[in-house]
């Protein structure tokens, strides 16, 4: 089974994410997308962060009417702050019947050369690039491991949600509905 890690905050999940794990599942070979959920990631503030056990909470309720989706909470039993390349290497001797494909948009592409052994990366694992706006072609889209994918460009941002929730406005349409019921019970954000 071929499946598409799409790490992330998740800080909410909102449409935009979805839509681009559908447009993964569409426009390439993979079977399954798994969200990995990251409590920390090693190059963002943790002070803007949602609890990881809520930022999970609303991923697998956004994604459990898909079978092709699911949410993972692997990093938490891993060491922080998470590094993928420990996360692909857990997950490759975990489950060794799967291939384990990486989802990202071309701006994380720019800044792989700054990830732990972001060599071993591009070697043994394939990575999923879906375009983002105003992003330059850059010299790793030529790597055999390297696929840029078709997705519909979408300017919705987690802290785009975080300040309108915060200036006391409706988020509906920008998280699935389920997220939307969960933020506004939880008063999340506020």
């Amino acid at each position: 089974m071929k499946i598409g890690l799409f790490f992330g905050s998740f800080n909410p999940i909102h449409t935009g994410h979805l839509i681009l794990a559908q447009s993964a599942l569409n426009m390439t070979d993979l079977d399954r997308v798994w969200f990995v959920v990251s409590p920390q990631n090693p190059f963002k503030k943790k002070k803007n962060l949602l609890s990881e056990y809520d930022r999970y909470t609303m991923v697998e309720m956004a994604v459990r009417d898909n079978d092709q989706f699911l949410a993972s909470n692997i990093e938490f039993s891993l060491p922080k702050p998470s590094y993928t390349i420990d996360t692909l290497t857990y997950l490759a001797d975990r489950y060794r019947s799967y291939e384990f494909s990486l989802i990202m948009g071309q701006d994380n592409l720019t800044h792989l050369h700054k990830w732990k052994n972001y060599e071993a990366i591009l070697k043994y694992y394939r990575i999923f690039v879906y375009p983002r706006g105003g992003e330059e072609a850059h010299e790793l889209l030529e790597h055999e491991n390297v696929t840029l994918f078709e997705a519909p460009l979408l300017d919705i941002s987690a802290t785009f949600i975080r300040q309108t929730i915060q200036n006391g406005n409706s988020v509906r349409y920008l998280v699935p509905e389920v997220v939307n019921e969960y933020i506004e019970g939880q008063g999340i954000y506020r």
